[in-house]
């Protein structure tokens, strides 16, 4: 799903414009990016937890070469998929 069927199907549910279901989901993903930055965590209940993991340095490879290379720190966005969301994709009753 793309955000523009999002937004499509938000519009649809609400009865609202599409323009202004659009505008809904950016504000959400707005949102959700603002706190993430600031190294807060999202959770939504039974779908899953967003929070930001940070790397350390490392020494790695660069593949083509084989030659080192120094990997600086780094952080990343991870998601933990919620226990109702795993049983339905994993077939079961929500």
């Amino acid at each position: 799903m793309t955000k523009s069927e999002l937004a499509e199907a938000l519009s649809k549910d609400i009865n609202v414009t599409i323009t202004t279901g659009s505008g809904i989901v950016n504000t959400i993903i707005d949102a959700m990016t603002e706190t993430l930055v600031k190294g807060k965590n999202i959770e939504i209940r039974d779908f899953g937890s967003f929070t930001v993991r940070h790397y350390d340095s490392y020494t790695g490879r660069n593949p083509k070469t084989g030659k080192e290379a120094q990997v600086k720190p780094k952080k990343l966005p991870f998601f933990k998929v919620g226990r109702d969301l795993k049983k339905a994709v994993n077939g079961g009753k929500v």
